[in-house]
């Protein structure tokens, strides 16, 4: 964790990320190195895998306020950051999220391709589906990936 903290001052984001991945892989129950994955990931521009971080650490500890204090920021930086945004910056963000292979494989679901066409042409339908946990998880991720943008 402390060698992840040194690669960021150091700006080796990518370093920094594989240590501290490699410190989960060890003890997937380090709280603090969920904490600094998901700090590294905002860094990153990786808010849809940030917010994951947060959560998982969370999960492990409900009282952590690292973890907590990062998804209330990621999560306020989705929300709002994207309004504030320009559209060349709009359109960087979704470039970024759809360099993700994780990204690119919920796009090819077809089941959540006839829900991002239900929330133009039939909303009742896709509002029904947002109730399916795995899919809102989904469209949470390409929203927050910036791929999907809300108006």
């Amino acid at each position: 964790n402390n060698l992840a903290a040194a690669l960021c001052k150091v700006m080796d984001f990518n370093g920094a990320k594989r240590n501290i991945e490699k410190a989960i892989e060890l003890d997937p129950k380090y709280v603090k190195a969920w904490a600094r994955k998901g700090d590294i990931e905002v860094l990153m521009k990786e808010n849809h895998k940030a917010l994951e971080s947060y959560k998982a650490g969370l999960a492990i500890d409900s009282t952590n306020t690292t973890c907590k204090e990062g998804l209330r920021k990621v999560t306020a930086m989705i929300n709002y950051g994207a309004a504030n945004m320009t559209e060349e910056e709009k359109q960087e963000r979704a470039r970024h999220g759809m360099a993700d292979p994780e990204i690119q494989s919920i796009l090819q679901d077809p089941v959540i391709q006839q829900i991002l066409r239900d929330f133009n042409e039939n909303p009742q339908a896709a509002n029904q589906a947002m109730s399916d946990a795995s899919v809102r998880a989904k469209i949470e991720k390409l929203i927050a990936s910036g791929v999907v943008q809300t108006a």
